[in-house]
């Protein structure tokens, strides 16, 4: 059974005869007239009551007549919905997911859903490694991801920068919420967590120590926001580097400050070539919601995170 048999059955059934449907068509009417028949020797029944005068459906052509327009409106949706994948109007997004920094991957969706109504986006969460090695596999159409300064077979594309903060035991002789620098806290013990934990934002740390000439001695290595902060709330005076997602909390004993630089640079990790059409609108997406820039120096505001992490995520 074709197609173009079903949409001749319904021509010729809408039309009342094979010559108006072949008009309609703009085919030749022995073609329909053929067509027709093959299909009612495929279906193995009689679609039409033929005479000189007239041409009217059987009891089974009147059966089958809607199931038979039924296909063919299966057909036109299908294509339509094709069309709209095509344009990345339509379709699944599936895209690696990062925390905050704030309600930014929220106004980010909801954006990319101005631009593109029938855009389903799948996000999912997993460690940065992880999430990498998916969008090389095809299993993700793109990732957010923090801190990476390469990705081996992917393509990079920088979409926000954010401060980074550094928390130290209170009573470091710096004004709490100053701008500060990473030489300021060269002789205190810093809490880094291992590499292996984050690579990308253990070496951006490592990196910007190196830069700034400077190798503070290290304190108890930590992977959890917690553990940290308790550890320089209750130890001899340490220090670490983080950055906000949800806003500083209020811990005793523990002085924030904002880092001159370095900053943490969020990017976008997708195949190498042209993106496909569904991530050129969340391209457009990411460029209509990107945080204004700041003054040099200021202190969080609404377009920060709003919660802390110590390796990004």
């Amino acid at each position: 059974m074709e197609l173009r048999q079903l949409q001749y059955f319904v021509a010729v059934a809408e039309e009342g005869g094979f010559g108006r449907a072949a008009e309609r068509l703009s085919i030749v009417q022995s073609a329909v007239s053929q067509q027709v028949r093959t299909l009612e020797r495929t279906l193995g029944v009689q679609l039409f009551d033929r005479s000189t005068r007239h041409v009217r459906l059987t009891g089974a052509g009147e059966r089958l007549l809607p199931e038979a327009r039924a296909v063919l409106a299966a057909v036109e949706r299908t294509r339509r919905v094709a069309t709209g994948i095509a344009a990345g109007d339509d379709g699944v997004l599936r895209l690696g997911t990062i925390h905050g920094p704030g309600d930014r991957i929220y106004r980010l969706l909801a954006e990319l859903a101005q631009l593109a109504p029938g855009l389903s986006v799948r996000p999912r969460r997993l460690p940065v490694a992880e999430r990498l090695a998916a969008v090389r596999a095809g299993e993700l159409d793109a990732a957010l991801v923090r801190a990476a300064s390469t990705a081996p077979g992917l393509n990079l594309r920088s979409v926000w920068s954010d401060p980074l903060f550094v928390a130290v035991t209170a009573g470091h002789p710096l004004p709490s919420g100053s701008a500060v620098r990473l030489a300021q806290f060269a002789a205190l013990p810093l809490h880094l967590a291992p590499r292996e934990a984050n690579e990308p934002f253990h070496d951006l740390v490592t990196d910007a120590l190196r830069s700034s000439g400077i190798q503070p001695p290290r304190a108890t290595p930590f992977t959890g926001l917690q553990e940290a902060l308790s550890s320089i709330a209750a130890e001899p005076p340490s220090w670490t580097v983080l950055y906000n997602v949800t806003g500083l909390p209020a811990m005793p004993n523990v002085a924030f400050h904002r880092l001159i630089e370095p900053t943490v640079t969020t990017a976008l990790a997708v195949p190498p070539g042209p993106p496909n059409p569904a991530v050129r609108h969340l391209l457009r997406a990411l460029a209509r919601t990107a945080p204004r820039p700041t003054v040099e120096g200021a202190e969080t505001t609404t377009g920060y995170p709003s919660r802390l992490d110590v390796a990004p995520s």
